[in-house]
């Protein structure tokens, strides 16, 4: 696959643009058990936990990696979208939710009032790109404007040699084809993320503010970062937008997007991280939520992007599942947990917020 084929040079890229320790290391200064760790340190028992799909593909390599070290835990998660997981979370039925958005205040009282003594925590863990996904035989290196992503999405661009596309693409030979967008139909924190990013940047052109839900008219809903996938893999001439490993692993057309510089960035590890090493804190305490400046200027920056986060009681989790969820999170927040990420398609969290995590999940009690 494209990305392990280039998964050393992007880790080296990102350790220097985000001030990394050394690829592959080992350093697991959270205290989870090593690659070849005691365990004396693992919990047994269960974990149920659901919610974003864009980190489906994460939480896969970290649940193998994980129970091959404790053996006698079974981690369960479930790609039920970010709504659903926070629902999840809320009732009960999940030991902890992914979410591509923190908690909204109208989500905040309810998710609080589950953990007996306690509050719910955003934690950012998993960094995923939102890759503009196309099938347009014969046109590769798309190179799309925010605003003209809007009003493909808005539907004010119907066919793909629309003389706005033909100006973001001088010397491209682009079809009369209409133009078949393809968006989520379930509550979804990668659709909160895309809108967002086209309020930001497109706002004259984007009309339908940000939400989990789709609210422009038109196109086509698909369930899940895999359905919208699929259906573009398979549909000449369509659009969507989805996290970059289920586009890589699609093998479908990836755009370039103009970021704040004017540059049509295209989409690498190294781009990316750019723009997360951008992003600020604006949570409280131990609640980390981040602000992403989707207009940067930083130079190659690829500016569409999300952050995952994983929403956990910092206080009041049954004792059972305490020391499970916590030794878990400590090694999805270590740098050898973020580092098995470079070939998913996914760039590691800067170290200035992996360390905020860790700290934040070593308190939890």
């Amino acid at each position: 696959m494209k990305l392990q084929r280039h998964g050393a040079i992007a880790c080296l890229a990102l350790s220097a643009v985000l001030g990394l320790s050394a690829c592959g290391s080992d350093n697991n200064d959270s205290g989870t058990p090593s690659a070849s760790g005691s365990a004396a340190d693992c919990a047994t028992g269960t974990i149920n936990a659901q919610g974003s799909s864009a980190q489906k593909n994460a939480m896969g390599e970290w649940i193998k990696a994980y129970q091959q070290k404790c053996s006698g835990l079974t981690i369960n998660y479930e790609p039920t979208g970010s709504g659903a997981g926070i629902e999840a979370f809320i009732a009960g039925t999940a030991d902890f939710a992914g979410s591509d958005s923190a908690l909204k205040p109208e989500e905040k009282p309810k998710a609080d009032a589950r953990c007996t003594g306690g509050q719910a925590i955003d934690l950012p863990m998993v960094t995923g790109p939102i890759a503009v996904a196309y099938n347009l035989p014969g046109v590769d290196g798309l190179q799309l404007k925010p605003t003209t992503i809007a009003k493909i999405f808005a539907g004010k661009i119907t066919k793909w040699d629309d003389p706005e596309i033909k100006a973001d693409n001088a010397d491209a030979k682009l079809p009369s084809t209409a133009i078949a967008t393809v968006h989520r139909n379930d509550s979804s924190g990668t659709t909160d993320n895309f809108t967002n990013f086209l309020s930001k940047t497109a706002e004259a052109d984007w009309t339908f503010g940000k939400a989990k839900e789709w609210k422009a008219p038109g196109g086509t809903g698909q369930k899940g970062s895999d359905g919208v996938t699929n259906f573009v893999k398979s549909t000449p001439g369509s659009i969507t937008y989805t996290e970059w490993s289920f586009a890589d692993n699609a093998g479908v057309g990836v755009a370039k997007i103009q970021n704040g510089n004017g540059e049509f960035a295209e989409l690498t590890a190294e781009n990316a991280g750019k723009a997360v090493a951008g992003a600020k804190v604006v949570g409280q305490g131990d609640d980390l939520a981040l602000s992403i400046d989707y207009s940067t200027k930083e130079a190659g920056a690829y500016p569409l992007i999300l952050v995952t986060y994983e929403i956990v009681c910092d206080k009041g989790l049954p004792a059972d599942k305490l020391k499970a969820v916590k030794g878990f999170l400590e090694y999805t927040s270590s740098t050898e947990g973020q580092q098995a990420l470079t070939e998913l398609g996914y760039a590691p969290l800067p170290d200035s917020v992996r360390t905020k995590v860790a700290d934040a999940i070593s308190k939890m009690s």
